[in-house]
């Protein structure tokens, strides 16, 4: 072996490929077929899966019959950029909802085609692998409940209900657990007014005060 201070000419050894997280998308697709969309891996690091949204609790399913019987968390993601612009923008400005709808979304990796994405985590805590499954929410705003396959989903699917407004078929008890029942909106969707950002933004703009000046300046501007 030469010594690291050497340099050699050889190339660099390729890394080998990742044979159980290519099995378990392999498998997925057995069990769901088309409703398989995308699969995105990182060799020996993780794995992201998109399906069908009508395929959604089959393939928790599929992948709990994998050995994946570890919930991690669910959750919803809205990729509309933002009308209300960037923190250190105005915040009293009127938003431009046309301008945001005209910007290009992007879903991250394995891409989509709306702008609401489910995405839940799950572990195999004997093979020590996750995958991340990701679903486009189409314009009906329901997906189904992933509570006959994972009893943990509950709460995470009250909590997306709550503040992205999708809904899950055959959850038992869809109730807020934060705000108030016959609050409006739905606040984690891109284009709820923050008001409290209105009042004080954070990390809006600020009043920034002029540097003192020193008494010789003072005297010099004033001579």
């Amino acid at each position: 072996m030469a010594p690291l201070s050497e340099s050699t000419d050889t190339e660099p050894t390729a890394l080998a490929s990742d044979t159980l997280r290519e099995s378990i998308v392999d498998t997925l697709r057995e069990a769901i077929g088309d409703d398989l969309l995308e699969s995105y891996l990182i060799p020996n690091d993780d794995v992201w899966i998109r399906v069908s949204a009508s395929a959604w609790r089959r393939s928790g399913e599929a992948l709990r019959e994998q050995g994946f019987d570890y919930f991690c968390f669910l959750s919803a993601i809205d990729w509309l950029p933002s009308p209300f612009g960037r923190g250190e923008d105005d915040p009293s400005a009127e938003p431009d909802e046309a301008e945001a709808e005209s910007k290009e979304m992007t879903q991250g990796y394995t891409g989509g085609a709306t702008r609401f994405q489910m995405l839940a985590r799950v572990t195999d805590l004997r093979r020590h692998v996750g995958v991340t499954l990701k679903a486009d929410v189409d314009e009906s705003m329901v997906v189904e409940s992933w509570i006959p396959v994972y009893a943990g989903a509950n709460w995470h699917e009250r909590e997306t209900h709550e503040m992205f407004g999708i809904g899950f078929a055959g959850h038992p008890d869809l109730r807020n657990m934060y705000l108030p029942g016959d609050f409006e909106g739905y606040p984690m969707r891109k284009d709820f007014p923050l008001l409290a950002r209105m009042v004080k933004p954070w990390p809006g703009i600020v009043d920034v005060e002029p540097m003192p000046t020193e008494d010789g300046d003072e005297e010099a501007e004033s001579s």
